[in-house]
């Protein structure tokens, strides 16, 4: 079962469930109650290859993960 990230329309706290794809249930944001959740695009699946190297930051650490896209 995959895991999807929700963002909760009224708070703004974001979650994830790990869900069946093809569900219709509703969630429930455990932080202030709503049921107005919305999914949310997922970047789990786009990213960089581990090949790939982050050394382009001038501090030699990246601070933000997206050095050397």
């Amino acid at each position: 079962m995959p895991i999807f990230e929700y963002k909760c329309d009224k708070c703004g706290h974001k979650t994830e469930f790990l869900e069946k794809s093809n569900s219709k249930g509703k969630h429930i944001c455990e932080k202030c109650g709503s049921s107005n959740m919305q999914k949310l695009f997922s970047g789990f699946s786009v990213g960089q290859s581990s090949s790939q190297g982050n050394d382009s930051c001038s501090t030699g650490t990246c601070p933000t993960g997206t050095c050397g896209l």
